[in-house]
């Protein structure tokens, strides 16, 4: 899978021989310098440009070009070199753009040699600058790894190669710019466009329509004709004559790639920013290829590509965005077949907005430090500059420098902040049910639904750097998963919690997830079900009791921990039997077929050996058909039984009833806070919403 890196990000490189793919906009200029240890570039011989593309290990283009390849071979890297710097540069003397901000953004993808994408990066933020150090492969303890770093110079190629250390910068620019002239005055020009009567394949195949009229016949760059048809037929023509009339290649680095080559029909785009706004196409993540560009003249979009999508038009009553400004953000801005299911896809594109601008900066300013170490390192390593004002103002201005890039940084994170609240504060008043918070306005005018939810919220998520704002937690249903509320540990904020006021926050806590998953289903499709051995949860199980929503009084001592798990295993059994003999329609009648919810309160008290069992085989078993377990335990209080209930643990999703940042994010290594879903103090919500699902379930039930 392609790892799409940010400004900063380093991934591990797994492979020696690798390509560096680039596309653009516009022809641009693509070399690569090698360093030393300390990113030095020794002289001219160390650069590889299109004056001379080659140098061991590494071959770049001769010219000028909007699609380029690179050859890297890292085995044959000399054990002197240590970082491999890719180039970018607009060209001059041959047209174009001056800047790199009057273009789309480049991008770079580090691909293995039969194409298989390792790590993609699309360069942003630039403006003024016409040259950009857009990734560097290093050597780090014998291992290489590529670092996207996206450093742009308004002085051009010439800056960019002074600042690594090339003395003689301006005169090789100079013999770069003179061999890009000269493989520009001797390219080919591209044939003219065949004619429909020399074309075979279009005599060969039926015409498609100037304006099809089938609701399945290609949109743009994406063909979702039904293959077969004539409609497609006339997509796969077009496309194959769109290919002959693009301008041939003079080089092997000319060569298209073939994920960058236009969809042929029935084919989603391989580019990655189909995200999001491809999701119904079912596009591969991990394809490398070219980012769509906007039409000469057009504003750029520099937006994360999952975030890429054709918003839906504002509510006449918005008013229009100012010139120059982002588009007002719109409740639903996402893909999908309902209002629901879009929601869900928009805040959980929130979220990873906020993952991946939380990243970006955390990557920058970890640059900005390690740069202000070696910086310093290297004014320290001269004797001469140790004392004395020369040594205080080398690190005088390490200093200033990185608090540029620091600063740099977190202002494009306040930005990205301000852009995703503002789309929050839009998006959350439109949640439906499943999706609200309780002090929601949607809960005043509840009734019970008539189908069956999509997702639910089971709290929200917020990071360090961004206090001011909160993403929906929501899961989709039906759970795959249990759910663990831990009653033990302590309080996000270091001040301990008596363990008693604890485990009552835990049982009220899966009081609120027990009454917002029966509020959210229709009638008679969801039950729950409570074991609490001590009667120690009564209190916080009180509105449920009391509005009679539950399949039973809650199951107490050891009696009624065996026969509520009896009855419930024997449930999970017989559906099992019966999905497998492809028998559904032949299970007991008086067998319940709604979703089960288990509350278990007080684990292990009142638990024996096969109580035990059974609970561990409930929740490895259960969500397949069906029956889902909601624990509410200290961890502690089961050290008695040791390894043997660790795979209990790690089945289910633990939540906390505190704020606790112990939710690990794999994608981009962030450690997420969880805060609770809480009714709003002296709130009756809840207990108007439970009084209608019993309403309906007394209805349901006669």
């Amino acid at each position: 899978m392609t790892a799409e890196l940010v400004r900063g990000q380093n991934h591990p490189l797994s492979q020696v021989r690798l390509e560096v793919r680039i596309s653009a906009d516009a022809p641009i200029v693509a070399a690569a310098t090698i360093g030393d240890e300390q990113g030095k570039v020794h002289g001219v011989e160390w650069v590889a440009h299109p004056g001379a593309p080659t140098l061991p290990g590494l071959e770049v283009s001769r010219q000028a070009a909007a699609d380029h390849r690179l050859a890297v071979d890292l085995g044959a890297m000399p054990e002197s070199v240590h970082r491999i710097s890719v180039l970018l540069a607009l060209p001059s003397g041959v047209g174009g753009p001056a800047r790199f901000g009057a273009v789309a953004a480049p991008f770079v993808a580090v691909t293995g040699l039969d194409g298989t994408g390792v790590a993609s990066y699309t360069i942003t933020g630039l403006e003024a600058e016409s040259a950009v150090v857009a990734l560097e492969l290093y050597r780090r303890q014998d291992a290489w790894k590529v670092r996207a770093i996206g450093q742009g110079y308004s002085g051009g190629l010439a800056e960019l190669l002074a600042d690594q250390g090339l003395p003689e910068a301006r005169r090789l620019v100079d013999a770069i710019n003179e061999a890009v002239f000269q493989a520009h005055s001797r390219s080919v020009a591209p044939p003219p466009p065949r004619t429909p009567d020399s074309d075979r394949t279009r005599r060969t195949t039926s015409p498609a329509p100037a304006q099809s009229a089938s609701p399945y016949a290609a949109q743009g760059p994406q063909d979702s004709s039904i293959p077969g048809s004539p409609e497609q037929a006339g997509s796969a023509v077009q496309g194959v004559q769109g290919a002959a009339s693009a301008a041939q290649p003079s080089s092997p680095y000319e060569v298209q790639d073939p994920q960058n080559t236009p969809a042929q029909a029935g084919q989603p785009d391989g580019s990655p920013q189909a995200g999001r706004a491809e999701e119904a196409a079912q596009t591969d993540p991990s394809a490398t290829g070219r980012p769509s560009a906007p039409a000469v003249g057009a504003p750029i979009n520099y937006s994360h590509p999952s975030r890429r999508t054709a918003p839906p038009p504002a509510p006449p009553t918005a008013p229009p965005a100012q010139s120059g400004q982002p588009p007002r953000p719109v409740a639903g801005d996402a893909t999908g077949w309902s209002m629901d299911e879009r929601l869900y896809n928009q805040v959980w594109g929130m979220f990873e907005d906020l993952a991946r601008t939380v990243a970006a900066y955390r990557s920058a300013v970890d640059f900005a430090d390690s740069r202000l170490e070696q910086e310093i390192d290297k004014a320290l390593a001269d004797p001469r500059s140790r004392v004395g004002g020369r040594g205080d103002a080398a690190r005088e201005a390490a200093r200033t420098k990185h608090s540029q890039l620091v600063d740099q940084a977190r202002a494009a994170l306040d930005r990205d902040l301000s852009q995703l609240i503002a789309e929050s504060e839009v998006v959350e008043p439109a949640l439906p049910l499943s999706y609200a918070r309780w002090d929601n306005p949607v809960w005043h005018g509840y009734r019970v639904p008539m189908e069956l939810p999509m997702a639910l919220r089971l709290g929200d998520l917020r990071l360090p750097e961004s206090a001011n704002l909160s993403i929906p937690m929501l899961v989709r249903l039906p759970l795959e998963r249990g759910l663990w509320i831990d009653s033990g540990g302590e309080a996000l904020d270091g001040s301990l919690i008596d363990s008693d006021e604890l485990r009552r926050l835990a049982m009220e806590t899966a009081v609120t997830h027990a009454a917002r998953l029966l509020a959210v289903h229709p009638a008679g499709e969801f039950a729950v079900h409570v074991i609490d051995p001590a009667g120690s949860g009564a209190p916080a199980l009180a509105p449920l009791v009391r509005s009679g929503v539950l399949a039973g009084p809650p199951a107490a001592g050891t009696a009624g921990v065996a026969d509520v798990l009896g009855r419930l295993t024997q449930r999970v059994d017989l559906v099992q039997m019966a999905v497998r003999g492809g028998a559904a329609d032949s299970l007991p009648p008086d067998l319940d077929t709604a979703q089960q919810l288990l509350i278990v309160n007080d684990f292990p008290h009142g638990f024996d050996d096969r109580a035990v069992t059974q609970l561990r085989y409930l929740a490895d078993e259960g969500p397949a058909v069906g029956v889902h377990l909601m624990m509410v335990a200290d961890r502690e209080d089961a050290a008695v039984y040791g390894p043997l209930l660790d795979p209990l643990w790690r089945s289910l999703l633990r939540l906390t009833p505190v704020p606790d940042d112990h939710l690990a994010d794999p994608w981009v290594g962030h450690a997420w806070t969880y805060e609770p879903s809480v009714v709003p103090q002296g709130s009756q919500v809840l207990q108007q919403v439970l009084s209608q699902v019993a309403a309906a379930r007394r209805s349901w039930n006669r």
